[in-house]
Parts: structure tokens; C-alpha cells; sequence
């Protein structure tokens, strides 16, 4: 039934314009950029190859192609995700959803899975840039295994906070903006500290982009990769547990 409902929620995105013009607004401009840093990159190989132990192909395009992509997805997530419990209460459909022999946790995490496999879609397409430089040139596959890790491992936590806040908001926008703004601080939690020359262990523990460079940088540790995993896990939970109220009050 996960499955069924995951793939019901997969083609509905197709159905109206919004995943295509998302998904060519990515290409476009994520390609602008990727062919940007390369571009960089052969102005500075001259330069670099004089140097012993300097940065290398994938260090100078790879990295900062994910980065970029993380903070676009950051504003993107928040659309995709709004609709999902949202537009069935707002269509008064979520109480025939609650009302067939379908448990909450198959609910929850098919529509979780159906936004992710537009996430997962659209990661490949951002692989492809860099894969493309293998008819040509040398990449350190290991940095860019861990880029592609941590960009998925992003995405999943952001579609986790946009499901549940689609659950407990009332009006699709109220939940983009909600996702939005918890996305947001969760980014930028980190940079006060560094502002102050001090350091908040529980500051950089919360922050979802100090984990994220973490694994960026090729230092792929069980403590940012469990983070993510709790993040993801605990926002279910809770997207779950505010489906199991709209139940109890049907």
C-alpha cells in the first residue's frame, strides 16, 4: 500500500506544470553554474598545475555544484512538499483518505516517498554535470560519492520537515512558509557563533549545514550521517502523530 500511495503521489506532481517548470528551472541554472566552475577551472589550470598538492577538478567544481544545489532545493522543497496533506484537507479528501483501510504510518511515509522520488530525480540529473567530465578528464569519484550522499541526505530531511509542516498548517501556503522558515534557521544556525568568535556545541550539532559540509568535504562520519537519520526519523514521527489527531477527530 506504501508503494500504491508513493506512486499515485509521483504522478500527480507530473500531472500539473509545477514539477516540469521546477525541473527546468534547476537544469538551467545549475548548468549555468556548472558550466561556470568550469570554466574557472581552465582559466586556473595553468596556474595549478605548477602547484604540488593543489586543488584538483572535482575540488573546484564538484563541491560548490552540491552547495549550490542545496541552498536552491532549500527554496524549491518548500513548494513541492506544501500540497501533500494540506490540498486533501483543504479538498476535503483527507477524511475518505482516513476513512479507508489504511493505516496513518502508510499515509505518511507513501507521500514522503512520492515527493522523494522527485528529489531522487532530480539529484540524478545534477550527477549527470560532473559525470559528463569523464569523457575528458579525471574526477575523484570518492568526493563526489560523498557529495551525492550528502545532497541526498539533505533532501530527505528537508522533504521530512515540509511533510509535517503540510500536516499541521492549514493552507498550503502557511505551509511553505512555515517549511521555509524552519529550513532557513536550521541553515543559518551555526553563523551567529561563528560571528561572535565563539563556539555552541549544540549550535553546531542542530545545524543541518554544518553536517552537510561535513560529509561535502569527503569526511563522511557516523555522527552527521545518524544526525540526518534522527532528523528525518523524528519529523515522520511527528507527521504521523498529527495524522493520528485529524483521525481521532473524524
Amino acid at each position: 500500500m506504501i508503494l500504491t500511495i508513493a506512486s499515485r503521489e509521483f504522478r500527480s506532481l507530473f500531472l500539473s506544470p509545477m514539477a516540469w517548470t521546477i525541473l527546468a528551472i534547476l537544469q538551467f541554472i545549475l548548468a549555468f553554474l556548472f558550466l561556470t566552475q568550469v570554466e574557472a577551472f581552465m582559466e586556473l589550470q595553468p596556474k595549478l598545475a605548477s602547484i604540488e598538492g593543489t586543488l584538483g577538478l572535482t575540488d573546484i567544481i564538484v563541491p560548490p555544484l552540491f552547495g549550490n544545489a542545496g541552498i536552491i532545493l532549500l527554496l524549491v522543497t518548500p513548494l513541492l512538499t506544501m500540497r501533500l496533506i494540506c490540498e486533501e484537507r483543504r479538498n476535503k479528501t483527507l477524511a475518505l483518505l482516513l476513512s479507508a483501510p489504511v493505516s496513518n504510518i502508510d499515509i505518511i511515509i507513501g507521500k514522503y516517498l512520492g515527493i522523494l522520488g522527485l528529489m531522487l530525480l532530480i539529484i540524478v540529473l545534477i550527477t549527470l554535470m560532473p559525470l559528463s567530465l569523464l569523457s575528458g578528464a579525471e574526477l575523484d569519484v570518492g568526493k563526489l560519492f560523498a557529495n551525492i550522499l550528502a545532497l541526498l541526505l539533505l533532501v530527505t530531511a528537508f522533504t521530512a520537515i515540509g511533510l509535517f509542516m503540510s500536516c499541521v498548517a492549514g493552507h498550503p501556503t502557511v505551509a511553505a512558509m512555515g517549511t521555509f522558515g524552519m529550513l532557513l534557521l536550521l541553515w543559518i544556525l551555526d553563523w551567529s557563533v561563528g560571528m561572535n568568535d565563539q563556539r555552541s556545541e549544540l549550535f553546531e550539532y542542530l545545524s543541518i549545514l554544518k553536517h552537510f559540509q561535513n560529509i561535502q568535504s569527503g569526511l563522511i562520519s557516523s555522527i552527521d550521517v545518524s544526525y540526518f537519520l534522527l532528523f528525518i526519523t523524528t519529523f515522520i514521527a511527528l507527521s504521523i502523530r498529527s495524522l493520528d489527531n485529524d483521525r481521532l477527530q473524524k
